[in-house]
């Protein structure tokens, strides 16, 4: 399996390489920055090796995607179709989620959440709950089958912090770091812990209340770019994974391709 995966958020697209199934490197890049994100896109693209079989030298790999950024989905299929002659896979338009859902199928479902549901599910195999902390911060409950049972959403720190401000005369906005003290004697400070702690109390809540529901505590696992300044903090949690949704998109065409080759798609 060849394959650059995208996963295009509202803040960064980070892509990811894989030959032969083996992840080869991950890396953020700001949506905003088209140079850099056509360079990347274009060097790994340059480490697939070409298809045996190609008379006109294709590479033997794909370009898939998750995508909740629409405008930016647009500019990646540009990239690959200009300066690769390439199409880009979309999930689930053109590859199907890697988990059964049980959600409102009216309602649009953010793929990232799904992918990395998936992600998760397939290393536990059991109920579990999945918080990704981005711009904004999902926090999803998978049953004990593997069936997406839907989530919450609220807004991570930076839209946090810029509300504070914008909404007072004068409260600053501040960059969420790990607090010195579990209260601030500083007004910058009181809104850094403020921010920080509420965070994990809510993640702690809402666990709590999916605990209830199932019956059980279910595993926890945390990803997103803020997971890794507060998983110190966060005892309930079992796992803070790095790139989850990356780990996601592979698996979402790997199960894509077994199907194929199983004749059932």
């Amino acid at each position: 399996m060849n394959m650059i995966a995208v996963d295009i958020g509202n803040t960064n697209i980070t892509i990811a390489l894989f030959i032969k199934g083996k992840e080869q490197f991950v890396k953020p890049i700001p949506g905003t920055s088209k140079a850099k994100l056509t360079q990347i896109i274009d060097s790994a693209w340059q480490q697939i090796p070409i298809a045996k079989r190609s008379k006109e030298k294709k590479r033997d790999g794909v370009i898939v995607v998750s995508s909740v950024n629409p405008d930016w989905t647009k500019l990646v299929k540009k990239i690959a179709r200009e300066k690769l002659d390439e199409r880009i896979y979309l999930i689930p338009e053109d590859i199907p989620y890697p988990m059964d859902l049980s959600v409102d199928p009216a309602g649009r479902i953010g793929t990232d959440r799904v992918v990395s549901a998936a992600a998760a599910y397939a290393v536990t195999e059991d109920a579990l709950v999945v918080a990704d902390f981005g711009t904004a911060v999902t926090v999803d409950l998978v049953d004990e089958r593997g069936i997406f049972l839907g989530g919450v959403i609220f807004p991570g720190f930076e839209i946090s912090a810029k509300a504070l401000k914008n909404n007072t005369a004068l409260l600053p906005e501040v960059k969420v770091k790990e607090p010195k003290a579990v209260y601030g004697k500083t007004t910058e400070d009181a809104v850094n812990c403020g921010l920080y702690y509420s965070a994990i109390g809510a993640l702690r809540e809402i666990v709590e209340h999916y605990a209830e529901k199932i019956g059980r505590w279910p595993q926890t696992v945390i990803t997103g770019s803020a997971a890794k300044l507060i998983h110190k903090d966060c005892d309930f949690v079992d796992s803070y994974v790095p790139n989850l949704v990356i780990k996601g998109i592979a698996l979402a065409y790997q199960k894509y391709i077994e199907k194929k080759s199983d004749g059932l798609l």
